[in-house]
């Protein structure tokens, strides 16, 4: 059985100017970002109570804010930095990361290029050994 609940953002949109070529520092696109956060809202739930659960509702600009700043060369860079703005939230155990970028500079047709990520506080990843994709390594 699963220990964690999940709050999930899906389909956040940020522009950005991440990249290495040229134009997509100068010209920017939009990205797209999917975060799971696994928690436990059992307390939350029992109490009706926003202050022992994540609030989505001001999750939501962090992540977005995240994905604004400074440019870097790589998607995987945003979702480190997604990441990270999701476990400063205490009640965040771990979180899933996906960042889009379907505009991406293919020589060829696609649907969409992402990157996803699994991250955790190494307290955290013993304690759920099994859970994550990588068994809490």
């Amino acid at each position: 059985m699963n220990p964690f609940d999940e709050i999930a953002l899906t389909g956040l949109r940020a522009t950005g100017f991440h990249g290495v070529l040229d134009r997509e520092r100068q010209d920017g696109q939009v990205f797209v970002i999917d975060v799971s956060v696994f928690l436990s809202t059992a307390a939350a739930a029992a109490q009706d109570d926003l202050d022992r659960t994540l609030d989505y509702g001001a999750l939501a600009p962090e992540v977005v804010a995240a994905v604004e700043r400074e440019p870097v060369n790589l998607i995987e860079t945003v979702a480190e930095r997604v990441a990270e703005v999701v476990l400063r939230h205490a009640q965040a155990e771990f979180v899933k990361v996906t960042v889009h970028k379907p505009e991406a500079p293919i020589s060829v047709p696609f649907d969409d290029v992402s990157v996803t990520i699994w991250r955790g506080s190494q307290a955290r990843r013993r304690s759920a050994a099994g859970f994550m994709p990588d068994g809490g390594q």
